[in-house]
C-alpha cells in the first residue's frame, strides 16, 4: 500500500485524498459519485476531460440525462468492474467504473476516464486497491449516518403518528434539539413509488436524493425520512409558502425521481394543508396521504395532489379503498352511463354542470348551437329522471361524475396510510 493511501486514513478529507492519490498515480482523471452518480469529490483534469466532466465541475452536479444514462448502464447494479461506454451525442468519453461496495450496500461509484491507451493491469490493480480503501471509509461514514437517520425516522413517525403523547414528546425532542423551529409555517409532503423493480434498496436511495434538496431551502427548515417505497417531508417555512411554489418543489421531486428509477415509474405526491404550528403536522400528514391517493387516481393531476386544491375529492378519498367502487355511484347516472353511446351525453352533462348550469357559457365551450344544447339537456332529464333546473339533482349528478373520476383507475393494492408504516 503507497503511503498516500496511510495519509489519506489518518486525515479529515480521507476520501479527497484517496481520489487525488490515484489520479496522480495513474496521470487520469477521477471522480468519485454517490450510488445516484452525485459527484462527491473529484480529481483535477490531467487533459482528458470531456464536455460532460466540465459542465459536471461547473454546475456541482451532471445533468439530468447523463445521470439516466449512466444509470441505465445498470452502473449502480455491477458487483464487478466495467468500462462505461462513451455517448458521442453526449460528450462523454468511456469510463473505467469500480463499484464501491461493503457488506451488501452500494455506498458509491469510482470513476476513471477512460480515454487513450488502455488501462494496465497494474493500473487496474491500484484502482481495485484504492476502491477497496474508499469502501471502508464510506461505510463507516454510511454507519454514522445510518444512526441519524433511524432517529429522525423515528422522530417524524411520532410526530405525524396517532399516539398524543409521542407526538408531544417528538415535537418537544425536535425543538429542543434545533431539529425544527415549531413554526410558524408548517407543511408535510408525502411521497409513494410504484411500479419499480429495480434493486433492493434502490427506491429508498432514490427517495432520500430527490428529498434532501429541500431539507436546506432557501425559506425553509425540513426533515425527511424514508420507508422501503415511501417518504414524509415535514417543512418549516419562514413565510407562508405559496401553491405555486409547492407545485414547483413536488414537480422537482418527481422529475428527480424518474431520473433515478426511470422514466416509467409510477411516481404519487401530496402536499397536505398548511398548518402554523409543528404540533399540528400530524394534521397536515393525514391530508397529504389523502392526496396522494388523489394523485394516484386523477391522471390530470399528473402525479401531485394537493390537499388545497382537492375541493371535494378531499371527502371521497377518506373512505376505505375498499368502498371506492361503482356501487357509490347514484342511480340516475348509472342510467344514463349504461344507456351505451352516450358519451357524448356525458360530456354535456360535465360541462353544463362545471359551468353552473349556463346554457350561453355551456354552449360556447362545445361550439354547439343552442337548440341542440337544449335537446341533448331534454335527453339527460329524460334518461336519469333527475330535473337540471334542481339544484339538489344537479349536486347529485356532478358529485356521481367526481366519483367516476375516481374509479376510472384500477383499485389500488397497496394505499397510503393503509399500512402499519412509520412514514409516508
Amino acid at each position: 500500500m503507497t503511503m498516500w493511501i496511510q495519509r489519506a486514513r489518518s486525515g479529515g478529507e480521507a476520501l479527497q485524498t484517496l481520489v487525488d492519490g490515484l489520479a496522480e498515480e495513474l496521470g487520469r482523471s477521477v471522480v468519485l459519485d454517490d450510488p445516484l452518480v452525485r459527484m462527491i469529490c473529484t480529481s483535477r483534469h490531467f487533459g482528458d476531460e470531456d464536455r460532460v466532466r466540465v459542465r459536471t465541475l461547473l454546475q456541482g452536479i451532471a445533468d439530468d440525462e447523463i445521470i439516466r444514462y449512466v444509470l441505465s448502464q445498470g452502473v449502480a447494479r455491477w458487483t464487478v468492474p466495467g468500462i462505461l461506454p462513451g455517448r458521442d451525442d453526449l460528450g462523454m468519453q468511456p469510463r473505467y467504473c469500480v463499484p464501491i461496495r461493503q457488506r451488501g450496500h452500494m455506498l458509491g461509484i469510482l470513476k476513471v476516464m477512460a480515454v487513450g491507451e488502455p488501462l494496465t493491469e497494474a493500473e487496474t490493480e491500484a484502482i481495485d486497491r484504492v476502491a477497496r480503501t474508499v469502501a471502508v471509509e464510506m461505510y463507516a461514514d454510511r454507519l454514522a449516518s445510518d444512526v441519524d437517520e433511524e432517529r429522525t425516522r423515528q422522530l417524524l413517525g411520532w410526530l405525524v403518528g396517532s399516539d398524543s403523547a409521542l407526538r408531544c414528546a417528538a415535537h418537544q425532542r425536535l425543538v429542543d434539539d434545533g431539529l425544527l423551529p415549531a413554526g410558524p409555517h408548517v407543511v408535510v409532503t408525502s411521497v409513494v413509488v410504484s411500479g419499480q423493480r429495480g434493486p433492493s434498496g434502490q427506491i429508498a436511495v432514490a427517495l432520500r436524493g430527490a428529498l434532501e434538496p429541500f431539507r436546506h431551502a432557501r425559506t425553509a427548515r425540513g426533515l425527511s425520512a424514508v420507508d422501503q417505497d415511501r417518504a414524509v417531508l415535514v417543512q418549516v417555512f419562514d413565510r407562508e409558502p405559496t401553491d405555486e411554489e409547492l407545485d414547483v418543489q413536488c414537480r422537482a421531486i418527481v422529475r428527480s425521481l424518474r431520473t433515478f428509477l426511470g422514466t416509467d415509474v409510477d411516481v404519487a405526491v401530496g402536499v397536505g394543508g398548511r398548518r402554523t404550528a409543528l404540533a399540528d403536522a400530524w394534521i397536515c400528514h393525514d391530508q397529504a396521504r389523502v392526496a396522494v391517493r388523489a394523485a394516484r387516481r386523477l391522471p390530470r393531476l399528473e402525479g401531485v395532489g394537493d390537499w388545497e386544491r382537492l375541493g371535494e375529492f378531499t371527502m371521497f378519498l377518506q373512505l376505505p379503498e375498499s368502498a371506492l367502487n361503482e356501487s357509490l355511484l347514484p342511480k340516475p347516472l348509472r342510467l344514463l352511463l349504461d344507456g351505451g353511446g352516450n358519451s357524448r351525453l356525458e360530456e354535456t352533462l360535465r360541462c353544463f354542470l362545471e359551468n353552473a348550469g349556463s346554457v350561453p357559457r355551456t354552449a360556447e365551450v362545445l361550439e354547439l348551437h343552442r337548440t341542440s344544447l337544449y335537446y341533448r339537456l331534454r335527453r339527460i332529464q329524460e334518461i336519469t329522471g333527475l330535473d337540471l333546473d334542481d339544484g339538489a339533482h344537479r349536486l347529485v349528478l356532478h358529485m356521481g361524475l367526481q366519483l367516476l373520476d375516481l374509479l376510472q383507475v384500477p383499485r389500488e393494492t397497496d394505499v397510503p396510510g393503509d399500512r402499519a408504516a412509520t412514514v409516508g
